[in-house]
């Protein structure tokens, strides 16, 4: 398979944006992507009717303001379990895996907004997402697939089996839920979501007028985008950012002074905080610049094309080094400094996340660039701004004692995978601040 590495952002946007909807307007994907998604994710079909509908279902009526405001309790909720944790870890001054913790987050809250319940999905989707960033020779030599070369394809097949009938009572519970409900007028009960996405997709699917017809397979395909696409590459990037933070006491005192200056010191803070706190919004961009989600995004060419005077045949495979960008001196003043400034500096023309700045593309560009990066942005830094205002983070050595001093850094060693994970997990003994706000956490 032909193979085009693309390392500067002239070229992302002749990519991305000049030669896109001719040529650059579909993914690569690997077995496990076209299995494990029912070969419906939103982000792999081909750029055509169905694609271009869902698209606008997802950004019109799962991911509008109106939606996204009425679930801001449940996200806040599971940002107060994170909280409550740390709070407790602090009481008994026990060191805790927040890497896990992280995780747990992020999966519970998409498992809430998406589903309406949690628990039973979050270890299954985690393996799903682990197999989505690995390859196998099967997926560039189509004559190995044939020959069921190495175990990956059984993986992902005993990995189907496992997934498939949760995903499937899932949806059948909340059939029911929805059932009873109308059999109540639309009367909730107590606990229950008054609307979650799975909800909606259901009402399209339920819909005789609808101009496509969703079926419960593509339904299936899009549970499993939301939790492949807001689950692991949220936690990863959250703990890079926590990493900076202890590493870079500067950064972390500043934030928290901007925080105590804004919110106060006698309230929490709240996801509506986050527009009025600037310098924290910049460490978020900051951990996307050093540490994309996505450190590799990658295209498929659909017909030949002529970038700067070489043709890209059809069937090449397109990879945009977005890592390599994000530390190119060319691009960026002390690339390997930890310095949210920078983004600050540019306020007369803000750099920002939606993929038009092709020198930071953490969640794409063009037609298939993440449609939550407003989610997981504001996600990311209402959990940093929170953790910054409660608490002090000691990490904890390899023998388990808390570094102090000049000894209180986290190695930034990256692992493998997709979302390109530190190599270990952040290990930390939390230490409650003094105040109004953290007191209310253990309260």
């Amino acid at each position: 398979m032909p193979t085009i590495v693309a390392s500067t952002p002239d070229l992302f946007k002749l990519f991305l944006q000049t030669h896109e909807a001719s040529s650059f307007n579909t993914r690569f994907q690997t077995s496990a992507i076209k299995r494990l998604t029912y070969n419906n994710s939103v982000a792999m079909v081909p750029f055509a009717p169905y694609w271009k509908f869902i698209r606008k279902v997802i950004m019109n009526d799962l991911l509008n303001a109106t939606t996204v405001n009425k679930l801001r309790p449940l996200r806040s909720q599971e940002i107060r379990k994170v909280l409550k944790v740390l709070a407790l870890n602090s009481d008994t001054q026990q060191p805790l895996n927040v890497t896990e913790e992280l995780l747990k987050w992020t999966n519970g809250t998409i498992s809430m907004m998406m589903l309406g319940e949690s628990e039973e999905i979050r270890n299954i989707a985690r393996e799903v997402v682990k197999i989505f960033g690995e390859y196998s020779l099967t997926d560039f030599i189509w004559p190995l697939k044939k020959l069921k070369v190495g175990n990956y394809e059984k993986r992902i097949e005993e990995l189907f089996n496992r997934f498939d009938p949760v995903i499937e009572k899932v949806i059948k519970k909340r059939q029911e839920i929805r059932q009873k409900r109308k059999e109540r007028n639309g009367e909730l009960e107590k606990g229950e979501e008054s609307v979650v996405f799975l909800d909606t997709l259901l009402d399209f699917a339920e819909d005789p007028t609808m101009e496509i017809k969703i079926t419960k397979e593509q339904i299936k395909g899009l549970v499993v985008d939301f939790f492949s696409a807001g689950t692991d590459s949220t936690a990863v990037a959250t703990d890079y950012a926590l990493a900076e933070l202890i590493n870079n006491p500067r950064v972390f005192q500043k934030a928290r002074e901007e925080i105590d200056s804004v919110v106060g010191k006698d309230k929490l803070v709240d996801e509506a905080d986050v527009q009025n706190l600037p310098y924290i919004r910049a460490i978020v961009k900051e951990t996307f610049r050093m540490h994309p989600p996505l450190p590799v995004v990658k295209r498929k060419c659909v017909q030949d094309c002529e970038i700067n005077g070489y043709v890209i045949p059809e069937g090449a495979l397109i990879l945009f080094n977005v890592w390599a960008v994000g530390r190119d001196p060319k691009y960026w003043q002390s690339p390997s400094e930890f310095r949210p400034e920078r983004f600050l500096d540019t306020a007369t023309d803000p750099v920002d996340l939606r993929g038009q700045h092709f020198q930071l593309l953490p969640f794409g560009s063009g037609r298939r660039m993440c449609p939550g990066v407003n989610l997981a942005t504001s996600g990311m830094a209402t959990l940093l701004a929170s953790v910054i205002q409660c608490f002090d983070l000691q990490p904890v050595g390899p023998q388990g004692q808390i570094l102090k001093g000049k000894d209180a850094k986290v190695s930034m060693a990256e692992s493998f995978g997709l979302t390109v994970p530190r190599s270990n997990n952040l290990i930390c003994v939390p230490l409650a601040r003094e105040t109004t706000a953290a007191k209310l956490l253990s309260s």
